[in-house]
C-alpha cells in the first residue's frame, strides 16, 4: 500500500504524511493535533519561544493527541549577537524602514535590538518535555543533544536543502531527513552554503538526497495536494511535507488576512532577506519587494525581523495586504480547502487513487 514506508513504520503513522511547523506564531497546537490525530505527523513550530513556553506547548500537544507529534527548533537562532550591531548599522536599516513606519503611524523601534532566547536553552526545556519527535533546520545539533534524545526515545528529523546537508544529518544519526526544495514557503533552511547557493527544486534535490542517506527522507517543497505527495513517493521519499496548503486553513495561526491572501491565490511569491535578515519566499507585494532591493540596508537575523515586526503587526490590524508579510510557498495557486480534515482527507483519497 502506497502508505506503508520506511517514515510511516518508523514513526508509528498511517498516511506519510507531515504538516510543515511553521516559526513566528502561525503553530497552533489544535491544527497539529488535527493531522496527528488523522494518522498524519502534526507538527508546532516553537521557533523564538522562551523555555517555560517551550514546555507549556508541548503539555498541550500532549493533552489533544496521544498520536505522535513533532516540534520544532532553529538550531542557529542568530546570523550575529546583538552586541555587534552598531548604532549606524541600526539606524540605517530603520531609515529604509521609515516610510512604513509612517504609513502605518509605528513608532521607530528603541537600540540596542534584543536577542531571541538561545537554542541551547530552548533545547534543554524540550528535552526536558519528552515530545516525541524533535525537528529542527538550519544545522545539525551537537552529540550531546542527540545522545541524550535517543536515551530518552525522543526521535530526530532533520532539514537539508542540498545534498551536502543531507549527508551531515545521516551522519550525525537522525531518524528521518527533510529534504526541502527552493519551492518551499518560509525560511530557507540553508546552513554549509549561502541560501541563494542551495536553491535546488524538490524534483532534483529529492532522489539526489534518497540515494545518499540511509534513513526515510520526507519531500518538502512544492507539495499542496495529493499529485505532489504522490509524485514525492514516486521520487523516492518516504513522506511528503506540506506547509502552505495547511497554513492556509481556519485551524493553523496565521491571521485572516494571510489566510485570505493564500486562498485568493496570489499572482507571485519571492525570495527575500528583508523580512528577517534570512532568505525566504514569500507572497509578492509592495512591502517585500521594497525591502528586497540590494541597496537597502537590514540588520542580520533576527534583529531585521524585529524591526519589521511592528510594520507586520500594524498591517494585518489595518488589512493592509500590500504591508503585511506573508510567507508562502510556490505551490499556492494549489490552495483548495479551509479546514485542515478536510484537506487532510484530501490528500489521502487523492493519493489513492492517483496509486490504484
Amino acid at each position: 500500500m502506497w502508505h506503508d514506508t520506511a517514515f510511516t513504520r518508523r514513526f508509528g503513522l498511517r498516511f506519510p504524511i507531515v504538516q510543515g511547523p511553521f516559526g513566528g506564531g502561525l503553530s497552533s497546537t489544535r491544527l497539529a493535533s488535527i493531522v496527528s490525530n488523522a494518522g498524519g505527523l502534526g507538527s508546532f513550530g516553537l521557533q523564538g519561544m522562551k523555555p517555560d513556553r517551550i514546555r507549556a506547548v508541548i503539555a498541550e500537544l500532549r493533552s489533544l493527541t496521544a498520536a505522535p507529534f513533532a516540534v520544532n527548533l532553529w538550531v542557529s537562532t542568530a546570523d550575529a549577537p546583538a552586541s555587534a550591531v552598531t548604532r549606524a548599522e541600526f539606524d540605517a536599516a530603520t531609515a529604509a524602514l521609515a516610510p512604513f513606519y509612517a504609513a502605518l503611524n509605528v513608532p521607530v523601534p528603541a537600540f540596542p535590538p534584543t536577542p531571541d532566547p538561545a537554542f541551547e536553552d530552548q533545547v534543554a526545556a524540550l528535552i526536558e518535555a519528552r515530545p516525541p519527535i524533535f525537528s529542527f533546520i538550519f544545522g545539525v545539533p551537537s552529540a550531546d543533544v542527540l545522545d541524550r534524545c535517543r536515551s530518552l526515545g525522543i526521535a530526530t528529523i532533520g532539514t537539508a536543502t542540498t545534498v551536502d546537508e543531507a549527508r551531515a544529518l545521516d551522519d550525525a544519526g537522525v531518524d528521518a531527513i527533510v529534504a526541502t526544495g527552493s519551492e518551499a514557503g518560509g525560511h530557507r533552511a540553508s546552513f554549509l552554503r549561502s541560501a541563494e547557493a542551495s536553491l535546488t527544486g524538490s524534483v532534483s534535490l529529492v532522489p539526489q538526497v534518497v540515494d545518499a542517506v540511509r534513513v526515510p527522507v520526507i519531500a518538502a517543497g512544492g507539495v499542496a495536494d495529493g499529485r505532489g505527495l504522490a509524485s514525492a513517493l514516486a521520487l523516492g521519499a518516504a513522506a511528503a511535507q506540506i506547509g502552505t496548503a495547511f497554513l492556509a486553513c481556519d485551524e493553523s495561526n496565521a491571521p485572516p488576512l494571510h489566510r485570505a491572501a493564500l486562498r485568493a491565490k496570489p499572482a507571485s511569491t519571492m525570495l527575500t532577506r528583508g523580512l528577517t535578515g534570512r532568505l525566504g519566499r514569500a507572497i509578492r507585494n509592495e512591502l517585500v519587494e521594497a525591502l528586497s532591493e540590494p541597496t537597502v540596508a537590514r540588520l542580520p537575523y533576527p534583529f531585521q525581523g524585529h524591526l519589521v515586526s511592528g510594520i507586520k503587526q500594524a498591517a494585518l490590524a489595518a488589512s493592509r495586504s500590500d504591508l503585511a508579510p506573508m510567507w508562502s510557498g510556490q505551490s499556492v495557486g494549489l490552495v483548495r480547502h479551509t479546514r485542515a480534515a478536510e484537506l487532510f482527507a484530501s490528500l489521502v483519497d487523492e493519493t489513492a487513487r492517483l496509486q490504484s
